[in-house]
């Protein structure tokens, strides 16, 4: 987990340390740093990385705008920072391609616990073992491939946001089950779920944008109105 790498961009030299300081007091070894856009830009040219922490509001570019940009050259987990926090805001970040987010002034703290809980669930499993811990899910209409990290529909392959895929990985392995959006988000996120309806609710549409052949009537991925969401598994598939 220490040696991934992590990426910081944000404009302010005082938050860039403050995180930069706890990360590595939290045992983080690899960690870059970047106060533009075109730096952040030029860093992922040139290194890999597993994170991006990445301030919304930079000097040459929103970091909504830049996210696409990144997302043609890196597969990395984005965690928007984020003053605003409205409705409108967090759906703008996760439809660029972002993945969570935080809103400013925010505990470093918990920033270090988000990156803790997302490179857990990204833990690469043993060769030996992988075929015994990885399946295939047939829900009919689609499958979800573990062990070739693939969604099937119709039999093609559709191509998936690694949270929104998580996700649905976590609802193939609970079939039939009502969950809650804060226990959905505590189970994929890794972390308390207390006001994060928003994530969860984006990352559901994703899917269903994917599975679903009518959106206004799911046949899979159906809301339990009070209660949640649940993934619908007939007998026979």
């Amino acid at each position: 987990m220490y040696n991934s790498k992590i990426l910081i961009v944000d404009d302010e030299k005082s938050i860039i340390q403050l995180l930069e300081t706890v990360l590595k007091k939290e045992g983080f070894r690899h960690i870059y740093t970047a106060g533009t856009a075109q730096e952040a830009l030029r860093l992922l040219a040139k290194n890999e990385v597993d994170i991006i922490i990445l301030d919304v509001m930079l000097p040459d570019q929103s970091g909504f705008d830049l996210c696409p940009k990144i997302r043609e050259i890196s597969s990395a987990y984005i965690i928007y920072l984020t003053a605003r926090a409205s409705d409108l805001d967090v759906l703008s970040g996760f439809a660029t391609g972002g993945d969570d987010y935080v809103t400013k002034p925010f505990n470093p703290l918990e920033i270090a616990a988000r990156t803790k809980a997302v490179l857990r669930r990204g833990i690469v499993m043993p060769v030996q073992h992988a075929e015994e811990t990885r399946r295939r899910y047939d829900f009919g209409g689609f499958v979800l491939d573990e062990y070739e990290g693939e969604l099937l529909v119709g039999g093609e392959a559709v191509p998936c946001p690694a949270q929104a895929y998580q996700l649905l990985l976590y609802l193939c392995k609970n079939p039939n089950m009502v969950f809650s959006k804060a226990q959905l988000y505590e189970a994929v996120w890794g972390i308390d779920g207390m006001g994060d309806d928003n994530t969860v609710m984006v990352h559901i549409h994703k899917i269903r944008e994917r599975i679903e052949s009518d959106l206004r009537a799911p046949r899979y991925l159906v809301t339990v109105r009070g209660l949640g969401y649940k993934l619908i598994k007939e007998k026979d598939a």
